[in-house]
C-alpha cells in the first residue's frame, strides 16, 4: 500500500525550483531591498523621484518573488497557479474597488453635519 502511494505521488511531478533558483530569488530579493532603502538613504535618487522609485523596486521585488518563490510562469506545469493567482487578483480587485465605491457613495449621499434634526424635518 504505501509503495502504491509512493509511486502515485513520484509519478505527480510538482514544480518546485531547485537550490540554485531559490538562491538566486534570495539573492535578487536581497539586491532589490537594498536597493530601496539605498534609494532613500543614500539622497541620490531626488526627493520628488522617491515614491516612484520605490513603486517601481516594489513591483519588481513581487515579480522576483512570484516567479523563483511562487513558481507562477507560462510554463504548462506552471499555468494552472498562474491562472488561480491572477483570479485571485481580480476577486480581490473587485471586492477592494467595490468597497470603496460603496464607501464614497455613502458618504456623498450622507445627510449634512450642518443640517439640524429640525432642519432636516421640516417641509422647505
Amino acid at each position: 500500500m504505501s509503495g502504491t502511494h509512493a509511486s502515485t505521488h513520484n509519478s505527480h511531478k510538482a514544480s518546485h525550483g531547485s537550490l540554485k533558483s531559490y538562491i538566486t530569488g534570495f539573492g535578487l530579493s536581497l539586491v532589490l531591498t537594498a536597493l530601496s532603502f539605498g534609494a532613500v538613504m543614500s539622497g541620490l535618487v531626488p526627493h520628488d523621484m522617491i515614491l516612484g522609485a520605490l513603486t517601481i523596486l516594489a513591483i519588481v521585488q513581487l515579480l522576483v518573488q512570484l516567479m523563483f518563490f511562487l513558481h507562477l510562469g507560462a510554463a504548462p506545469e506552471q499555468r494552472n497557479n498562474t491562472v488561480i493567482f491572477v483570479l485571485t487578483m481580480l476577486l480581490i480587485a473587485t471586492i477592494v474597488a467595490g468597497s470603496l465605491w460603496v464607501m464614497h457613495n455613502a458618504n456623498v449621499n450622507m445627510m449634512s453635519t450642518q443640517l439640524t434634526p429640525e432642519r432636516a424635518m421640516s417641509k422647505d
